[in-house]
C-alpha cells in the first residue's frame, strides 16, 4: 500500500510517499519559497514522481497534517465537504497554519478528486487532557460560547515520541509515563501518562509555553494590556511582536540555535539560559503530575541535535533514564491512516 504524506507551510510544501508493508520512503521532495502556489507546487512535485514511474493514481491515500482540529477532531479523518469547512472555520485560531494545510487538500482534490484524502490534525494527540488541563481560569462562557481553552500542539510528533519510547522500555503504551520534549524553533513539552496526553506546554495557540526561537511562550497577560493602553500599539503590532520578535530572537537577536551556541556575547548567553531555565520549569511541573517517570525524551531539531542543551536541561536533576529519539510526523501520519 502506498501512502503520501503532505506537510504543507505557509510558503512550503514537503512531500513523502510510503511503502506502507516496509514504512519505507520510496520518494520525498520539499519545496520551499512557493509562495500561496501550493496547487503549483503540488504539480511540480508529482511530475517529480511521474517520471519515477510513479502516478498519482497509483497512490492509495493522501494524508494532510493540519494543525488546528479544535474540539472537532481526534483521530485521522477521511476529507469530505464537512470537514474542508470545519478546518477553514478554524483558520481563525492558526491563520498561518491551517490556511496553507487547506490549499494543499483542495490541491489534491482538484487533481486527482477520487484519491482518498485524510487530515491528521496536531491538536488531536491532546484531546486526552482533563478539564481541569485545558480550561484557563476565565470565565467559562469564554470556553462555552467561544471555544477559548488550550489546545496543544505538536500532537503527532509527541504520539509517534511515546510509542517509540514504550518499545524502547518494552513496556505496553497503557504503562507509559514519560515527559516528551519537542525542542525545535518551535517548541513544547508534553506530559504523558498511561500513554495519554495530560498536559503540554502550548495552549489556544502555539504561542503560550516554552521559549521558542522567535516566539516568547508564558507571559503576563497584563503586558499585552500595557503595550496596548499605555503604549500605544496596536494589536496587530503586538501579535506580531510576541510571534516573530520575541523568544531567543528578542534577546539576542537571532533565532537559530546553532548560531546561538557558536556566539560568545553576553545577550546570546542570557537567552539560552532563558530557554534552558523555562524548559527545566516545565520538567519539574509535569514530574507532579506522573506516578512516576520512565523517561525523558528528547527529539526535535534541537533536543536531537545539540548535545549541550540535553546537558543543561538535566544538569542536576535526578532523572534516571532519558532518550534522544529522531521524531518522524511524516511515518506517524502514515500509521494513522493505514489504522
Amino acid at each position: 500500500m502506498k501512502i503520501a504524506v503532505i506537510n504543507s507551510g505557509s510558503s512550503s510544501l514537503k512531500f513523502k510517499l510510503f511503502e506502507m508493508q516496509s514504512e519505507s520512503v520510496i520518494f520525498s521532495m520539499s519545496l520551499d519559497e512557493i509562495g500561496s502556489g501550493h496547487k503549483e507546487a503540488l504539480e511540480t512535485i508529482l511530475d517529480a514522481l511521474s517520471k519515477k514511474g510513479i502516478n498519482i493514481s497509483d497512490l492509495d491515500a493522501v494524508g494532510h497534517r493540519v494543525v488546528h482540529g479544535g474540539e472537532h477532531f481526534h483521530e485521522a479523518t477521511l476529507i469530505d465537504e464537512g470537514v474542508i469547512q470545519k478546518i477553514d472555520a478554524l483558520s481563525t485560531l492558526a491563520p498561518l497554519h491551517n490556511p496553507a494545510n487547506l490549499a494543499s487538500i483542495l490541491s489534491v482534490q482538484a487533481i486527482a478528486p477520487q484519491l482518498k484524502q485524510y487530515a491528521i490534525f496536531d491538536t488531536a494527540f491532546h484531546a486526552t487532557m482533563p478539564k481541569e488541563a485545558y480550561l484557563y481560569a476565565l470565565p467559562l462562557e469564554m470556553y462555552e460560547k467561544h471555544g477559548i481553552r488550550r489546545y496543544g500542539f505538536h500532537g503527532t510528533s509527541h504520539s509517534f515520541i511515546a510509542k517509540t519510547a514504550a518499545k524502547k522500555l518494552d513496556k505496553n503504551i497503557k504503562d507509559l509515563n514519560i515527559i516528551s520534549l519537542h525542542l525545535g524553533n518551535g517548541a513544547s513539552v508534553c506530559a504523558i501518562k498511561n500513554g495519554k496526553s495530560i498536559d503540554t506546554s502550548m495552549g489556544f495557540t502555539p504561542l503560550e509555553g516554552l521559549v521558542m526561537g522567535s516566539r516568547s511562550g508564558d507571559i503576563d497577560p497584563a503586558i499585552v494590556l500595557y503595550m496596548i493602553q499605555t503604549l500605544g500599539w496596536s494589536a496587530e503590532a503586538v501579535g506580531q511582536m510576541l510571534n516573530n520578535a520575541s523568544g531567543l530572537k528578542g534577546i539576542c537577536q537571532e533565532s537559530d540555535v546553532r548560531k546561538i551556541l557558536n556566539a560568545q556575547d553576553e545577550n546570546s548567553q542570557l537567552a539560552l539560559r532563558m530557554m534552558i531555565r523555562r524548559i527545566r520549569k516545565y520538567i519539574g511541573a509535569y514530574i507532579t503530575l506522573l506516578p512516576s517517570l520512565d523517561a525523558l525524551v528528547f527529539t526535535g531539531g534541537i533536543g536531537e541535535n545539540s548535545q549541550y542543551i540535553r546537558d543543561k536541561v538535566l544538569q542536576d536533576l535526578s532523572i534516571k533514564r532519558f532518550f534522544v529519539i529522531n521524531t518522524d510526523e511524516e511515518l506517524e501520519i502514515a500509521r494513522q491512516i493505514l489504522k
